[in-house]
């Protein structure tokens, strides 16, 4: 009976060696956890794009939406750790939606981290109804409403929903919140004027402020973003302090084999270097992340660190999640 087993485990560790070195041998999707045309979505494409070089597998994106995300990212938990599931998500998706959803699977121990990807700065905006033309004007505005300005976001726990929460907390402003399947739907009802505003990533709504559908007051950053150089900083426009990235990042089944994570990284990181790509990304306000940030531990330390960082703020606002 011991040799049988042995025989067997050593068939098994033949097996995904094999299937390691051989990968991939088939299209892989990656799940991106909100609605197509979102910044998630548009993030994950032209990275898949090009990393379809690398592996000489299409990259299929796979868009399932709902609980800020939580269906997605439970989508890609359940899938089989073999390489060909890759769950896409943020600060939202796998830091926040812990301290907010009953997840059924833990964020740090049923996902193995493969890269962190560019991230950027959050943006003020606002249907061009609103009469305010600056940041200030805008607070002002906002407090003087007889009933809470409404505030678009991507569900409980999205990473404009994490925004609304801090400033909040900033600004000392109520907010009413109106979840959407993503933040792509969101920024529609807001050019429509059905919200007020929507404390957004400045990839998803920078090319609606250039066409002038709404209003820019402020990125959530210390420093402008080098493609909306008229947008200025909350430091400098009224509200100091509010500083918030929204970073994005891949994981994959926990018990995928190192082998495949690494080819997964290395496909990424040569993505991200790719100029062409790099000017896609920089043109939706995306920056790119430290080359020695760049490798799966490197994602796994940022990730633990963010949940201590923002955990406790978002348990203290007690979210519901209806």
């Amino acid at each position: 009976m011991r040799k049988l087993v042995l025989a067997v485990l050593a068939m098994l560790a033949f097996t995904r060696t094999v299937s390691a070195e051989t990968w991939p041998a088939h299209p892989i999707t990656i799940v991106v956890p909100f609605a197509a045309g979102g910044p998630s979505d548009a993030m994950a494409r032209i990275l898949g794009e090009h990393m379809k070089q690398s592996l000489g597998e299409v990259l299929l994106i796979e868009n399932v939406t709902g609980a800020g995300g939580s269906i997605g990212v439970g989508r890609a938990v359940r899938a089989a750790p073999d390489g060909y599931t890759v769950s896409f998500g943020h600060l939202g998706t796998h830091v926040a939606n812990g301290a907010i959803y009953k997840l059924g699977y833990d964020l740090v121990t049923d996902l193995e981290p493969v890269v962190l990807l560019p991230s950027n700065p959050m943006i003020i905006v606002s249907k061009n109804a609103v009469p305010a033309k600056s940041l200030k004007e805008l607070l002002a505005w906002l407090k003087s409403r007889p009933e809470p300005p409404t505030a678009g976001t991507a569900g409980a726990g999205s990473g404009s929903h994490i925004a609304g929460l801090y400033f909040e907390n900033v600004s000392g402003i109520k907010l009413q919140y109106v979840p959407y399947r993503g933040t792509g739907p969101a920024l529609n009802d807001l050019v429509a004027g059905q919200i007020d505003i929507i404390v957004d990533q400045t990839s998803n709504s920078i090319n609606q402020v250039r066409g002038g559908n709404i209003r820019a007051y402020a990125v959530t950053d210390s420093k402008r973003v080098p493609n909306a150089p008229e947008v200025p900083t909350v430091d400098e426009a009224g509200l100091p302090g509010f500083h918030m990235t929204l970073w994005s990042g891949l994981w994959v089944p926990k018990g995928t084999p190192k082998e495949i994570v690494a080819k997964l990284n290395a496909a990424a990181v040569a993505a991200m270097a790719d100029p062409a790509v790099q000017k896609q990304l920089e043109n939706l306000g995306l920056q790119m992340p430290p080359k020695d940030q760049l490798t799966p531990e490197a994602l796994g330390a940022w990730q633990k660190a963010e949940i201590a960082k923002w955990w406790p703020m978002i348990k203290a606002a007690n979210v519901k999640v209806d």
